[in-house]
């Protein structure tokens, strides 16, 4: 591509609602965390180290007997209050502003686990219920 030489009629949109296709043999459920695998599809957050996060999933997409593609996912990103994982692993308020990582579609934890587990995205609080993620 070469610099413009003329105006541009450039795209945008607000960055918080996204669509994506679903793995293979998948079942995201509403309210999951969602990650994109290696292969570019829609995925429960799990333990693993290729997902990339990109929100929560807004509605269910059970793809369980589909190919990969078949259905897509609607996915809001925004700070979301998720499960807090336990032990050595459990985030605190002393980890506000620090990255989080995901467990599992529900939970993250305060450690890669020894490099098994993806970025979830960024703690914004904490509290006795759960900690809120900005994914």
């Amino acid at each position: 591509m070469t610099a413009l030489t003329t105006d541009r009629d450039t795209k945008s949109r607000a960055g918080t609602d996204f669509e994506f296709p679903v793995a293979a043999a998948t079942k995201i459920f509403a309210g999951a965390i969602v990650a994109i695998d290696a292969t570019g599809n829609a995925s429960k957050g799990a333990t693993a180290t290729t997902l990339k996060t990109v929100g929560v999933a807004q509605a269910i997409a059970d793809n369980s007997a589909g190919l990969a593609g078949d259905i897509r996912v609607r996915v809001r990103r925004g700070i979301w209050k998720v499960a807090n994982s336990a032990a050595a692993d459990q985030i605190s308020l002393a980890d506000v502003g620090s990255d989080c990582y995901l467990v599992d579609d529900q939970t993250v934890a305060k450690t890669n686990g020894t490099n098994t587990r993806s970025v979830a995205g960024k703690v914004r609080d904490v509290d006795a219920t759960g900690v809120w993620v900005e994914f």
